[in-house]
């Protein structure tokens, strides 16, 4: 089962929960993805929907952030909420010894040598564990291990 279907279920069943804020949530990441689609003229599978799953998180991330700064705990909590929700359709993350293996091995199959070589490498990491890692770790991660 494709994530757009698993999304489309999880939104029929908060329905008959009478979920409406998961409903809400689940609602305007759907509706992100068929824009996305729309824009594209090109259906989505579960890599690229993955990666606007990862994006609408960090976006409200930032989000969280900025209230938490601000002392607004009540958009802060909706953020926290509409975040909770949407993780639940990613994968399990990978723990950092994994992604340092992961990050390693590109590396060695690569054959990069230095910090100029990191955009191949982030971009080849990135593909091997789309949704399985947020890719600002990911950067870090690989900019470590290239000068080290």
């Amino acid at each position: 089962m494709t994530l757009k279907v698993t999304l489309t279920d999880t939104i029929k069943t908060a329905m008959k929960a009478k979920n409406m804020e998961q409903v809400k949530v689940l609602r305007n990441v759907q509706a992100v993805i068929k824009q996305v689609e729309i824009d594209g003229q090109t259906e989505l599978d579960d890599k690229d929907v993955l990666a606007i799953l990862q994006k609408q998180i960090k976006q409200r991330q930032e989000s969280l952030g900025i209230y938490t700064a601000n002392g607004r705990d009540d958009l802060a909590q909706k953020e926290q909420f509409e975040i909770d929700v949407i993780s639940a359709f990613l994968p399990e993350q990978l723990s950092d010894d994994k992604l340092i293996a992961i990050i390693n091995e590109t590396i060695s199959e690569l054959g990069a040598s230095g910090i100029k070589d990191m955009g191949r490498v982030m971009n080849t990491v990135k593909d091997k564990t789309v949704g399985q890692a947020d890719p600002a770790i990911i950067s870090g991660l690989v900019k470590k291990a290239l000068t080290a």
